[in-house]
């Protein structure tokens, strides 16, 4: 293999093998390229510094190196605010990203057991089915029930887990929570990793779209991400450009691992 070299001095094999770790890819070859990427990206930037004589101090959010590509791009790389008009242009294009998040209050009983324990398993479900016959006759046991026999600490609080939003809980139990009506108790045991659970929902709300001054601020966050992300892009070409760099070909659009 080639070695990878920037104005031919070359970064050590080594050097990009211990980067590799912090790349996670669906091969080798493509993790060692992300290295190899990063630590050519770290060299021009760091070779730049030094020309125009930047050095910061630490500023606690990383190694000195990473302080002082902070401060060079914050230099050297302009990152324009986009204006009113180009907010509301892109909250109206993509308003399913801007909406407030669907929010619900549910109550459960966990009968705990180990994915990997079967015996146990099959006990805990056995008993959140006598616990579902309970309730079937009585509901309003539920607060009861939970404090009795629940081994969550809910339990204190009848089980009830407080508001959650889409994605608070497991995947598994939000599939049913979601299916059941206000004040519904799902009628069957519902299995998750950390065992058997009777559910109830007893509130949910289903997020609407957020007017543009509510979604702003997260409108800008995303455009002045982007922003940046170009700027950066374009930045590191203009350095690559004035440099040999051998042994593998940077992609077109590549930013550095600190902002």
């Amino acid at each position: 293999m080639e070695p990878v070299t920037v104005d031919g001095v070359e970064i050590p094999a080594s050097a990009i093998a211990a980067e590799m770790q912090y790349h996670p890819a669906s091969d080798r070859e493509a993790a060692w390229q992300d290295a190899a990427t990063a630590l050519v990206l770290r060299q021009l930037l760091l070779r730049e510094a030094a020309r125009l004589a930047i050095a910061a101090e630490p500023d606690g959010e990383g190694a000195p190196e990473e302080a002082t590509i902070r401060a060079l791009i914050r230099r050297e790389v302009a990152t324009p605010q986009p204006d009113d008009a180009t907010l509301r242009r892109y909250w109206t294009a993509n308003r399913a990203r801007f909406r407030a998040p669907d929010v619900y209050e549910a109550a459960h009983i966990l009968f705990a057991a180990a994915p990997e324990d079967e015996a146990a398993r099959a006990r805990a479900k056995a008993a959140a089915s006598e616990a579902l016959a309970v309730l079937g006759d009585a509901p309003e046991r539920f607060a009861a029930l939970a404090a009795e026999r629940s081994d969550c600490p809910s339990r204190s609080a009848g089980g009830r887990l407080g508001q959650q939003s889409r994605g608070d809980l497991v995947a598994e139990i939000e599939t049913f929570v979601f299916a059941l009506e206000e004040g519904q108790i799902c009628p069957v045991p519902v299995a998750s990793r950390y065992g058997f659970h009777v559910l109830r929902l007893d509130r949910r709300v289903i997020g609407g779209d957020l007017p543009f001054e509510s979604a702003r601020p997260r409108v800008e966050a995303v455009l002045a991400s982007q922003c940046w992300q170009r700027a950066v892009s374009q930045y590191l070409r203009i350095l690559a450009g004035r440099s040999e760099i051998g042994g593998i070909d940077l992609p077109a659009a590549a930013t550095p691992l600190v902002q």
